[in-house]
């Protein structure tokens, strides 16, 4: 099996060594930067993904609390887009439809419906956790081919 450069293990994910990123080309450290910065930015990207998932998990369990306390009878406005909403009327609170995605919605009790958004959250909540872990990891190792690059560069431009 052929062992992998410094370039390869970034590559596969793996983190590098100061002494092994010294040893790299200046065209290699550029390209490890721009690697290192694009990963940090989807990495970045991901975890505003996953904080907006988790602020509308919170916002729909707000609304199957408040929904629960309702009267059967009650007269409330129902939404049908995001800005078009029509006047119902409550028939059943113990029972909702959940999105699980892709236009699939799932009929559940009230009980069933909280737990599910409980536990999408907490699921969401872990992976925002491990991602946060994994972007400092990645930024720090995009600031340190950073600082390394500018001392190359620095070195190149004072023995020409």
């Amino acid at each position: 099996m052929a062992s992998r450069g410094p370039r390869g293990a970034a590559a596969a994910g793996t983190t590098i060594r100061a002494s092994d990123m010294e040893k790299l080309s200046l065209e290699q450290l550029r390209s490890l930067k721009e690697q290192s910065d694009l990963e940090v930015n989807l990495l970045q990207d991901s975890l505003t993904k996953i904080r907006t998932a988790a602020a509308r998990l919170e916002n729909a369990t707000a609304a199957l609390h408040d929904l629960s306390l309702r009267p059967r009878g009650k007269k409330l406005l129902v939404p049908l887009t995001a800005s078009l909403y029509v006047p119902g009327k409550l028939d059943d609170a113990e029972k909702v439809l959940v999105d699980v995605g892709t236009g699939y919605f799932i009929e559940k009790t009230m009980v069933e419906g909280k737990d599910y958004c409980e536990r999408k959250l907490s699921l969401l909540k872990s992976n925002h956790d491990e991602l946060t872990e994994m972007t400092t990891k990645k930024k720090h190792m995009a600031d340190e081919v950073g600082l390394l690059l500018q001392a190359k560069l620095r070195q190149a431009s004072t023995s020409t």
